[in-house]
């Protein structure tokens, strides 16, 4: 039997039932292969760490000389002043904190930062922050100075923006979710929904959110976004947040007009606040929490390696990574990941890394070959 097919009757029969977003639950847990860099000290450097002081949810960007990296992060979970620090060696250290506007103090959400282009060919970094309402930061001179954090619209929501996407016609387009609290600022919770917005001046003003997805009963948020290999297709991986069902993922076929059903991940793919890259060799590197059901990894930070037609087929992947053990049964990960140019992954989170300490920020190196290598090692060189 041809299960895309399958799903897809089913997906038009639940549909029309008024029950858009029902998937078949799968297994909980997964098959793959798991290495381990846990231990691997020379592959970590510490970005940020504070005694006594919380630092989490950090967010990356790579500029174009291929070497200086911007880091973004709270003092806090989530809520609390955002701090800046800026690497100019790919990673491996990092500046002091550096000045920031004054009421990014204020900052009530996760900071999400990246780079834009608009349609003129100007360079911009920009900075969300959530809750109600949105709220967005930028530079035009790569992180030496910053407009205040300033509104941009009449709505709120969750984890803004938890992914970034250019479309075809040099727009971009942002996505968020909500459980109802923060979208009109009611402060009423409700069903979650993942919401899109766009952007047609390269990421200075944003329209109005439109909902993309939702669910009849799963929990729908954190979409982090990859294009297919051919750039033809957008993928919205989701979180899962009643812990009910494995992850989801949304495709839209015409850069974001319309999007797919919500389809079940394998046990695999199941995180928080999915974060992709390809590698060199057109393989993917996805990072995020670990919140797979059946897993030896479970809360840990980790990464996964496959194919983008693993994701679209339903397929687990090659192998799984633990990046670094997490002392605590969730709190850790949204990753930063970014590819130098030497084809080394820096990814970078924050989590519970030693026994009774609070979270810091840390990053950890490497290629894909050198995982390839663990992995034929844990298998005796086959």
């Amino acid at each position: 039997m041809n299960w895309k097919f399958t799903l897809s009757v089913f997906s038009a029969i639940f549909a029309g039932l008024g029950l858009a977003g029902w998937a078949q639950t799968l297994d909980p847990g997964y098959s793959i292969p798991w290495i381990d860099l846990d231990q691997q000290v020379r592959r970590q450097v510490v970005v940020d760490r504070e005694a006594g002081q919380y630092l989490g949810h950090p967010t990356t960007v790579l500029l174009e000389d291929g070497r200086t990296m911007i880091c973004v992060y709270p003092k806090g979970h989530g809520k609390g002043a955002i701090v800046m620090k800026r690497s100019s060696d790919s990673g491996l250290t990092w500046s002091d904190r550096l000045p920031v506007p004054e009421n990014w103090a204020t900052s009530k959400e996760v900071p999400t930062l990246y780079r834009t282009l608009d349609q003129s060919g100007n360079r911009r970094l920009i900075m969300f922050s959530g809750l109600y309402p949105i709220r967005l930061t930028t530079s035009s001179d790569d992180g030496s100075n910053w407009t205040p954090l300033e509104p941009i619209g009449d709505f709120g929501g969750i984890v803004a923006m938890a992914s970034l996407v250019r479309v075809q016609n040099g727009n971009y387009l942002a996505f968020f979710h909500d459980d109802g609290r923060f979208i009109s600022g009611s402060m009423q919770e409700g069903a979650f929904k993942v919401y899109q917005t766009e952007s047609t001046d390269g990421g200075l003003t944003w329209g109005a959110p439109t909902v993309i997805a939702e669910h009849v009963s799963a929990h729908l948020c954190e979409p982090g976004a990859v294009r297919s290999p051919d750039g033809r297709q957008i993928a919205l991986l989701l979180r899962e947040n009643s812990r009910k069902f494995n992850s989801f993922v949304i495709f839209s076929e015409d850069e974001g007009r319309t999007w797919s059903q919500p389809q079940e991940l394998p046990g695999a793919l199941t995180g928080d606040r999915h974060t992709a890259r390809y590698g060199p060799d057109g393989r993917l590197f996805i990072t995020f929490r670990d919140t797979t059901r059946k897993s030896p990894t479970q809360g840990d930070w980790v990464g996964w390696v496959g194919s983008y037609q693993d994701i679209l087929e339903g397929k687990e992947g090659l192998y799984r990574v633990r990046l670094k053990k997490n002392h605590h049964r969730w709190d850790c990960a949204y990753p930063g990941l970014e590819l130098l140019p030497d084809g080394t992954f820096v990814t970078t989170t924050y989590g519970h890394w030693d026994q009774g300490e609070e979270p810091y920020i840390l990053s950890v190196r490497f290629t894909l070959e050198e995982l390839d290598a663990m992995l034929r090692e844990t298998r005796g060189g086959e």
